[in-house]
């Protein structure tokens, strides 16, 4: 019994810290974009179907995985979104089937994962930034808001949608 107790102190710290390093992507930072995790149907400002949308964690939890679908047929997009443990912000990298790409970095601020590009330049000529902002709702829903930005004023919505929880 005695050589038992002994073990029992010797590898039990070990066996927790082992237990520890295997989950590479679990601190608070890492879980913040958690309460996109799900699947979604989507309606925009008007209430109008705007599609489905599917966030899984994926490689041990340390990716989020979107999968998009559009109610207009035709158009799906897909993302991959992570915690920069260097850089210490998220980071969202946006693929359609369209070959448009985005690339978006932030991170969460209250209630909201609040993710944004790099300023670029229109075709107007002019310097704009995309932003996109995801709300958790007390109510368990999402608001995701699309803004374009110049000079740090909104000038347009792109897209404001609900994610609604699908049971």
């Amino acid at each position: 019994m005695k050589a038992l107790f002994i073990y029992f102190i010797l590898f039990l710290p070990i066996y927790l810290i082992a237990q520890q390093e295997d989950c590479n992507c679990c601190s608070q930072e890492q879980k913040a974009f958690d309460f996109w995790v799900g699947e979604w149907k989507v309606t925009d400002s008007n209430g109008n179907l705007a599609g489905y949308n599917t966030i899984t964690k994926e490689e041990s939890g340390c990716v989020l995985k979107e999968k998009w679908t559009s109610a207009k047929p035709g158009y799906t997009g897909t993302s991959n979104n992570f915690f920069n443990k260097q850089s210490k912000n998220w980071e969202q990298l946006w693929v359609d089937n369209s070959g448009n790409h985005l690339k978006l970095i932030g991170n969460k601020i209250g209630n909201q994962m609040i993710l944004s590009s790099e300023e670029f330049k229109h075709t107007d000529g002019k310097f704009y930034v995309n932003r996109i902002s995801w709300t958790e709702n007390s109510n368990g829903t999402v608001r995701q808001l699309w803004e374009v930005l110049s000079k740090g004023k909104v000038v347009n919505v792109l897209f404001d949608g609900l994610y609604a929880r699908i049971k």
